[in-house]
């Protein structure tokens, strides 16, 4: 028996024999062309699209709503994509400038987009690759003739094992035989992710080397909600893992009814739940879940994707798309955060030795003032629909609140004299993501309407962790008496300007750090969106008064280790199924 720890991101128990699966990889050599045959080579480019956006409409066509569309909205990502004229015009030009062949060109260009995604440090953006593989996969089986390698004429139950998936061959496995997915690669909020969880199939990804320690008939026990995968498992571990199943199925049904019923605690205290998007195709999973709105709306993917800058009406109509959602309900949309590991293609930075303390967000967005106007009109333009909200992200002083502030009046002065229509009391509120924000938030929030917690950001700089470096990673927690003091500061603060705080960063979206935030003061938090009803469970299933006494005792502690084992345990004894 050998067991494996990946990361946990579709939920469930699946006990089954694997069957391992390779994902496609052309590997394209460069051919050269004559002059006289770039048309003819243009030509099959177009081609290639031309089917390809076939094939996906029929696909999108054939998946009904019975998951809440999600799925659909996945092959519709990927039909923007091929929609997309100036990706075509890209690959054409190389082909052109070249004299190279089209699935040289088309495997290039792909390659190119991708890996400036996987550059990316926000883990979320860094895995959109995944969906621009799948694409070039796609155009070329259409160039080359190739055959995708599908799971297909299934007979019997299998846990699929793969180095990693993509999100149409995800889609496309029959969930009456598939009962499990695992993958070397992966991450949390990947695409195929997200499948997996329409799909109510569990998985694990980021277990590295799995595919290199089982063989084709083992069993494996896939364990979605700990992020745990066992090869070859003992019969005490089967009868185990059986009954976790049986507990995990209860608890299920008992989520499924509480999404449509308000986060209330025993004592009738209202608790409001929105969710962190990055797309706008993800707003009808926020309803879907139970969430009340969008309390972080990143903007970045808008820039990650392409040769030029997106225009002003781009932007509206993909804000426009999220607040025809909700409608009446609250969307607040986080200005860019590029700079450094993300930046638009126009903007290339010369390298920074420290990218993360260097030009990047609110900083990039002062010192790009044309781009951040533009996003500044749409983001008005579009508060006319519902109730919009706007966020500055990585403020670190006063001055560049001030700053932010004054450009955005300059474009509501713009919208009079053209006469476009705006809200003219659009709430503005800023993202508190450094030790310096914190420290100085009764300042901030005097020229703010609402603060909003980064919690990634603010654990990384005041511990002085980069979270994405698996040398230090271990000593990033959001626990740590550091940053929960700053944490109690931000809310003390709001409070005593008489503004709304909230949490937008992944500790809202943990389990063991609800109480804890509530006890706090948080009575709004943003968070993923799968794990709102998880949340909601928690949040009435519990006492105000409970949460001020362990919060009381969690500030009287000076260990993380301490802190961390005492939030565990109680709130194992409230939902014992997530742990």
């Amino acid at each position: 028996m050998e067991i494996k720890k990946g990361i946990a991101v579709s939920p469930g128990i699946s006990i089954a024999k694997l069957l391992i699966i390779d994902s496609e990889d052309y590997r394209i050599p460069r051919r050269s062309i004559m002059p006289s045959q770039r048309m003819a080579e243009i030509q099959r480019v177009r081609d290639a699209f031309r089917a390809a956006i076939d094939q996906l409409s029929k696909l999108e066509a054939a998946e009904d709503d019975a998951d809440g569309g999600k799925i659909k909205d996945i092959f519709a990502v990927h039909l923007r994509f091929l929609h997309d004229r100036s990706l075509r015009k890209r690959i054409t030009d190389l082909l052109q400038s070249k004299l190279v062949t089209a699935e040289y060109a088309v495997s290039v260009t792909l390659r190119e987009i991708a890996s400036h995604f996987t550059k990316v440090k926000d883990s979320y953006i860094s895995e959109r690759a995944a969906d621009i593989y799948d694409i070039e996969r796609r155009l070329l089986k259409q160039l080359l003739g190739g055959k995708r390698e599908d799971v297909e004429h299934l007979t019997e139950e299998v846990a699929i094992v793969a180095r990693e998936l993509s999100p149409t061959q995800t889609a496309g496995f029959n969930r009456k035989f598939v009962k499990g997915l695992a993958t070397d690669a992966g991450g949390r909020t990947s695409h195929t992710a997200i499948v997996a969880r329409s799909l109510g199939i569990p998985a694990v990804v980021a277990l590295e080397d799995l595919t290199e320690c089982v063989s084709g008939g083992d069993t494996v026990i896939i364990d979605g909600n700990r992020g745990i995968v066992v090869v070859n498992p003992d019969e005490q571990t089967i009868r185990q893992y059986e009954e976790y199943s049986h507990e995990f199925v209860e608890l299920e049904h008992r989520l499924g009814a509480i999404r449509a019923k308000p986060a209330i605690t025993r004592d009738r205290v209202r608790i409001t739940l929105l969710g962190n998007i990055e797309f706008p195709d993800e707003a009808e999973i926020v309803l879907q879940k139970g969430g009340e709105g969008i309390g972080l709306y990143r903007t970045e993917f808008l820039y990650l994707n392409r040769e030029s800058e997106p225009t002003e009406q781009e932007h509206y109509q993909a804000y426009a798309e999220t607040v025809g959602v909700f409608k009446h309900r609250p969307v607040t949309i986080r200005t860019l955060d590029l700079g450094a590991d993300k930046y638009t293609q126009s903007k290339r930075f010369a390298p920074e030795p420290n990218p993360f303390l260097g030009l990047r967000s609110i900083r990039f967005c002062l010192q790009n003032l044309t781009m951040f106007k533009t996003q500044l009109h749409a983001i008005l333009r579009a508060s006319v629909l519902g109730q919009v909200k706007i966020m500055f992200p990585l403020i670190s002083n006063l001055q560049e609140m001030k700053q932010a502030r004054m450009l955005l009046r300059d474009v509501m002065e713009d919208l009079d004299e053209e006469s476009v229509k705006y809200n003219k009391d659009i709430e503005v509120g800023i993202m508190v993501e450094t030790p310096s924000a914190a420290l100085t938030a009764s300042t901030l929030a005097r020229d703010a309407d609402f603060l909003s917690i980064g919690t990634n950001d603010l654990i990384q700089y005041t511990l002085a962790v980069d979270r994405g470096n698996e040398l230090v990673s271990a000593l990033y927690s959001a626990v740590d008496p550091a940053v929960l003091r700053l944490i109690r500061t931000v809310i003390q603060d709001a409070y005593k300007a008489q503004i709304d705080v909230s949490v937008c960063g992944e500790m809202a979206s943990e389990p063991e750090y609800i109480m804890l935030l509530l006890g706090l003061g948080i009575r709004t938090m943003s968070l993923a969106p799968p794990m709102i009803p998880e949340i909601k469970q928690i949040i009435r299933s519990v006492t105000i008064e409970d949460c001020n006494n362990l919060a009381r005792t969690v500030l009287g502690m000076n260990s993380e280790r301490q802190i961390s084992n005492y939030l565990r345990d109680a709130t194992r004894k409230i939902l014992p199924e997530a742990f």
